[in-house]
């Protein structure tokens, strides 16, 4: 591989490694590499070294920040980090990874690859700020290896705005999900009927489309439940307030669990995943619910539209609009019990024909190797 035989992941939570990337890490592992990440310092920065193997050195980068000098500050560590570990290749995950991180690379002659896991607020929103962000992802784009998609309109939206110039680019099934982690089980026989969403607190996920819909929905069937699933507190400039959850638990409306290491004792309880979100990569929990054999209602929207086959594994609902997603939501439920079934097991068989993830781990391996990962756009 030339340098070394260190391979390092970039990215701005420990957590998002440790979740979503443990098959790569894996792969990387057993293939002989050093495998390092690089990310601030969370409660899974120590399980990345005790539980897969791999190096843990800390980043000073938060995701909503965006003073001047905090940033600069956060490239030019990260840069110092690269130049003493001088990995073989690096791998960034996440928008300012993929930013500071591809910079960096270039500035070191360091090959890399970007993964674009959802374009978020800085292409859901406009202003002078999100402009200099697009912007600069558009250089970090330039040099890579590799530039790793996740829906089709994401990479559509990238190349009209010219951030991906001549960047080999590769569509992939989202992060790829563990189909035996992950395991299919039955709809609960037991009622209330339950619906769960399962994301960070954020606006822009939809959390609060949810709870107004939850609202509606309650008015007409006040045994439903509605489940909430996600942390807090989230480096993101639309994260919602502490006290406005508190006030939504106050009222009865939404069940908050907040932040739980494994999600699928939630889904198993659960007859329908919802996720209004604004815009997605490839929505991870969604698919996550399909392996288990849940359906699932998301917004009409990049990332979600294709995590669904409408009216066979899910149902699209109109972005922004909590009365029709209140609607969906009580035609889905007044469904007999052996079309939601049908449902969840057609949305299972999807994922293992098309999101396992051997996929993901198999072209990151090529990448890596030099090897040819597929055509431009290609899913």
């Amino acid at each position: 591989m030339g340098r070394s035989g260190v391979v390092a992941l970039v990215s701005n939570t420990s957590w998002y490694l440790y979740n979503f990337r443990r098959g790569t890490l894996a792969a990387l592992r057993d293939a002989g590499y050093r495998v390092v990440c690089l990310a601030p310092p969370d409660a899974y920065s120590r399980r990345l070294e005790e539980e897969l193997g791999a190096e843990h050195l800390p980043l000073a980068m938060e995701g909503k920040s965006t003073r001047l000098w905090d940033e600069a500050r956060s490239l030019l560590t990260l840069a110092n980090t690269l130049r003493r570990l001088r990995p073989a290749f690096v791998f960034n995950y996440t928008v300012k990874a993929n930013i500071y991180s591809g910079l960096a690379c270039q500035a070191l002659r360091i090959p890399y690859a970007n993964n674009v896991s959802g374009l978020g607020t800085a292409f859901i929103h406009d202003g002078w700020l999100f402009r200099r962000v697009r912007s600069l992802y558009g250089l970090a784009n330039r040099g890579a290896r590799q530039v790793f998609l996740q829906n089709p309109d994401d990479h559509a939206l990238l190349q009209s705005h010219g951030l991906l110039r001549n960047s080999p680019t590769m569509v992939l099934p989202g992060s790829g999900i563990d189909t035996a982690r992950f395991d299919f089980s039955h709809l609960p026989d037991a009622s209330p009927f339950t619906f769960v969403m399962i994301a960070r607190l954020l606006g822009d996920k939809g959390v609060r489309e949810y709870v107004q819909a939850a609202e509606l929905v309650r008015e007409q069937h006040p045994d439903t439940r509605f489940l909430l699933v996600g942390p807090h507190g989230a480096s993101n400039r639309t994260a919602i307030p502490e006290e406005e959850v508190r006030a939504w638990q106050a009222r009865g409306v939404v069940e908050y669990l907040g932040e739980q290491e494994d999600v699928r004792p939630f889904i198993r309880q659960s007859h329908i995943l919802v996720l209004p979100s604004y815009r997605e990569g490839m929505p991870r929990t969604v698919l996550e619910a399909a392996a288990m054999g849940r359906p699932a209602i998301v917004s009409d929207v990049p990332g979600c539209r294709h995590a669904v086959v409408d009216g066979e594994t899910g149902w699209l609902a109109p972005v922004k609009r909590p009365e029709a997603l209140a609607r969906q939501m009580v035609d889905c439920a007044a469904l007999p019990r052996e079309a939601l079934a049908q449902a969840g097991s057609t949305a299972r068989q999807r994922i293992e024909r098309v999101f396992d993830e051997r996929v993901v781990v198999a072209a990151t391996l090529a990448c890596l190797r030099d090897e040819p990962v597929g055509a431009s756009g290609s899913q």
